[in-house]
């Protein structure tokens, strides 16, 4: 799948910009990057979001384990790929049929988080269980929401081609052509959404999201990563660290009371 919005949709992220500038690479411009899509993944479904963007989708190179699917509804387009495990239930939730697949109910979901605001974007995503990542756009508003799983199961990335647009896609190769290293993974656990406030983190609402510059060799430009993550998995392994050696004098102990009573003792 491919989203390609202008900067009349999205603000373009400076750490991107920064990215592709520490080392200057090729870039396209956004109408070559949806025709290389186009030309790489026929048949596809293709549709001009006029001045705003394009959106492009296909089944080419589908894996059985991460389906693509896309739908339109009241000016609503959306692109997913990926499976729900809690589709039932969330079905319910929104009172949608049985036949509702989950592009239909990532649609409904933010039509919810759309007309109920300021209904949080952090508890209509949190409540979808499962790997996927998917884009957006609802041309009534010009509203952007774009999202990933929280462990990053469905890879995404994005990026800014030569004339300032930002493109989402699971497709690395294809974005690297066109945007060079103004790319980067998208960050799971997170969204973008141009109406509130850009890319946050939907797992830690008060977390900021910050960009780490990546080294010449690798392909993206940057990483986004969470602020706080790295303190709390420090804290996760200490806590770790001290329950093992517990676990490890108490075993210390018995094996010297078992052979203590045995008549030797070497504690």
């Amino acid at each position: 799948m491919l989203g390609v919005f202008s900067g009349e949709v999205v603000e373009v992220p400076e750490e991107l910009v920064a990215a592709g500038s520490r080392t200057p690479s090729p870039k396209t411009r956004a109408s070559e990057l949806v025709n290389r899509f186009l030309s790489a993944a026929a048949p596809a479904v293709s549709i001009q979001l006029g001045s705003f963007g394009h959106i492009a989708y296909s089944h080419a190179n589908q894996s059985p384990f991460r389906p693509r699917m896309f739908a339109a509804k009241e000016d609503i387009f959306c692109m997913f790929e990926g499976v729900l495990e809690n589709l039932g239930s969330l079905r319910q939730q929104y009172g949608l049929s049985k036949s509702a697949n989950e592009v239909v109910l990532v649609i409904e979901a933010y039509k919810a988080l759309r007309d109920r605001a300021p209904y949080p974007a952090s508890f209509m995503l949190s409540h979808l269980t499962g790997s996927y990542a998917f884009v957006l756009f609802d041309k009534s508003t010009n509203a952007l929401l774009v999202a990933s799983d929280p462990d990053g199961r469905v890879p995404l990335y994005w990026g800014i081609t030569a004339d300032g647009c930002v493109a989402f896609s699971e497709n690395i190769e294809l974005l690297k052509g066109s945007c060079g290293k103004s790319l980067a993974p998208f960050p799971q656990g997170c969204f973008y959404s141009n109406a509130l406030g850009g890319l946050k983190c939907y797992e830690k609402p008060k977390n900021k999201v910050v960009a780490v510059p990546a080294n010449e060799e690798e392909i993206c430009g940057a990483t986004f990563k969470v602020e706080g993550s790295a303190t709390v998995l420090r804290r996760a392994t200490k806590h770790v660290t001290i329950i093992l050696l517990f676990i490890s004098c108490c075993v210390c102990v018995f094996v010297c009371l078992c052979v203590c009573e045995c008549g030797v003792c070497f504690c």
